[in-house]
């Protein structure tokens, strides 16, 4: 067994997780660094607890640059109240805070990747501290785990709700359910190009029911996008029997990855032109994107051909693109 499994986390709750009631205060982190001898990072936590019953833990800011989970969130934390719950909601809007504030996808004081982190270490980086809080402390608690995404300053989505294929397929089915019950406008079986240390695969390999989003993208939010996180966090709360009532469902299409040609990758430099937009159907071997070559004149444009045929579910955001960069996602429609 590693020798962190009995190394305690530095992290410190200013909240008691087996309290009744609404609670607001922090995970501090200490942080020594030149502006704080003795300074700590605070991360934001929510605990609305009332009685026995299920435990959610809703989380946002995974990606400081994603903002629709820390804006229904952030207003979850304001708006619950422990009478409306049976069980207990724990809600951190800003997973990465460090990213959030700083509005990029890694930590400004370690580069971390949080959604690479996992399980963390309680004697490494600011981000894999975090993280390990997580893996030992939060995510034991938990029976349903909602992680909201959107694209954050490259990517631009469909908004969807999704989970993962899993070979334990009770698991698998549950999670499905939950993203029924989210009621997103998309629906996906979705694929990861990598799942190593991710807070999806943390969760999934204890046997949580984990649902996740991306609802958008561009470093921004949509007033569409936080209507539909709003809804949807509501919803899988109602689904799991912690609040009252039934999800207020709305249309959805379910999409699915079913392999690694749904991805179209740069490979150059230069500045990328859509040759389709999200939500339009593409068939194999259509030109999706053209990326042109901008170091000087005369040069001819690159074109990127979609490997299958499906929907056009995420696109690159800014107008310049890097050998490497994802440029597009195409997704099957399921009839």
């Amino acid at each position: 067994m590693s020798a962190n499994a009995f190394r305690p986390s530095p992290v410190v709750p200013t909240v008691d997780f087996d309290h009744d009631g609404k609670q607001h205060g922090f995970l501090r982190l200490p942080y020594s660094r030149d502006d704080s001898a003795w300074g700590s990072v605070m991360i934001p936590i929510a605990v609305v607890k009332n009685g026995n019953g299920p435990t959610a833990l809703l989380t946002g800011g995974n990606h400081g640059d994603e903002y629709e989970g820390p804006l229904a969130l952030f207003e979850l934390a304001r708006t619950l109240e422990a009478a409306d719950v049976s069980g207990t909601v724990i809600i951190v809007p800003a997973m990465n805070y460090p990213a959030f504030r700083a509005g990029t996808r890694t930590s400004p004081i370690d580069k971390g990747n949080m959604n690479r982190s996992f399980p963390g270490r309680p004697d490494g980086t600011i981000t894999e501290k975090i993280a390990d809080y997580f893996q030992r402390e939060l995510l034991p608690r938990a029976d349903i785990v909602l992680d909201f995404h959107s694209g954050g300053r490259t990517l631009d989505f469909v908004p969807f709700c999704a989970a993962h294929i899993l070979a334990d397929k009770a698991l698998e089915a549950r999670a499905f359910e939950a993203v029924t019950a989210f009621s997103a406008p998309f629906s996906m079986k979705m694929l990861e190009i990598d799942a190593v240390g991710m807070f999806d695969t943390a969760a999934e390999e204890m046997g949580k029911v984990f649902v996740t989003t991306e609802l958008g993208g561009g470093g921004t939010a949509r007033a569409e996008t936080v209507r539909i996180a709003r809804r949807g966090v509501l919803n899988v709360l109602c689904h799991a029997g912690i609040a009252a009532g039934a999800p207020e469902l709305q249309p959805t299409r379910w999409l699915d990855m079913p392999s690694g040609d749904c991805f179209s990758f740069a490979e150059d430099d230069g500045m990328i032109e859509p040759m389709a937009d999200l939500g339009e159907m593409v068939a194999r071997g259509q030109v999706i994107a053209r990326i042109h070559g901008v170091a000087r004149t005369g040069t001819k444009p690159c074109e990127m051909r979609a490997k299958m045929s499906g929907m056009l579910a995420a696109r690159h955001f800014p107008g310049l693109v890097n050998a490497g960069d994802c440029a597009a996602v195409v997704a099957a429609v399921l009839e």
